[in-house]
């Protein structure tokens, strides 16, 4: 009985004894398996990250640029509403740059077109809105042109209500021009359009270009003080169109040259008058 007791004690105490040693052993390797485990998966979480915000920015430029291609569209087809006068064909061109020379002279605009594109000097560039301005120097691809708001334009227009004529000139500014040359008891109105009047000058007869916004009279001046804003936004100009005239004969070039005449004349009398 005894000798049985005390076998089994010691069979049991041995037991306990290798289940003592074995034990923080099993527990050592389990809980490194599972910090090895918990180790892959997170590097496969940071890999899988990773991977996310790649996607995330790539998808970003994605969205920002089918925005811009959306933008370009709706830009595009007002352009192409465009309806040029007859004759007259329409090249669509875009814009590079604002401004050229050492110390920005001109308040003009670099274009993708030159004149082996259809864009030759004095060739008329508008918008759907209205006019820009015009042509003054060409290369073979590239040219520029000067906006209509530069102290060196000069466009003859006239008033599409009352019909009154005067000269629209440019005021540095880009929301500001001035019409000249209107005499003091000539009929115009606030909020008159003033279109081109197809006279000395490259533009064509009737392209909207300015909204009258103040008259003003002075009692020592023939004329009115007449102050327009452009109806083209031409701070943030990216497509524009060209306007090409229809090939000159010699009695377009005759025509041209007795109404430019006419146009002389008419204002010396205003001037005078």
């Amino acid at each position: 009985m005894r000798s049985g007791a005390v076998d089994r004690f010691a069979a049991n105490t041995g037991l306990e004894f290798t289940g003592a040693v074995l034990k923080p052993g099993k527990w050592v390797v389990r809980n490194a398996t599972d910090l090895w485990n918990e180790y892959i998966y997170l590097q496969d979480v940071q890999q899988e990250n990773a991977r996310l915000l790649t996607q995330v920015k790539n998808l970003s430029f994605e969205l920002a640029d089918a925005r811009e291609n959306v933008a370009e569209l709706k830009r595009l087809r007002a352009l192409m509403h465009l309806s040029p006068p007859p004759m007259w064909d329409r090249v669509a061109a875009r814009v590079l740059s604002y401004r050229i020379g050492v110390q920005a002279e001109l308040d003009s605009i670099i274009l993708d077109k030159g004149y082996m594109n259809g864009a030759e000097k004095n060739t008329p560039v508008v918008t759907h809105e209205g006019v820009v301005g015009r042509i003054v120097k060409a290369g073979p691809t590239t040219s520029s042109a000067l906006l209509l708001t530069d102290l060196n334009s000069r466009i003859a227009v006239i008033s599409s209500h009352n019909r009154t004529r005067g000269l629209l000139v440019g005021s540095g500014s880009r929301d500001e021009l001035q019409l000249k040359y209107v005499p003091i008891n000539a009929e115009l109105e606030e909020g008159e359009l003033l279109v081109t009047s197809g006279l000395a000058g490259a533009y064509p007869k009737g392209l909207p270009i300015a909204k009258i916004v103040s008259i003003t009279h002075s009692d020592i001046s023939l004329f009115k003080t007449v102050k327009a804003k452009p109806l083209a936004g031409l701070s943030n100009l990216e497509e524009i169109i060209l306007l090409q005239a229809p090939p000159v004969t010699a009695e377009s070039e005759v025509t041209s040259l007795s109404e430019e005449k006419n146009s002389s004349k008419k204002v010396e009398k205003n001037a005078t008058h």
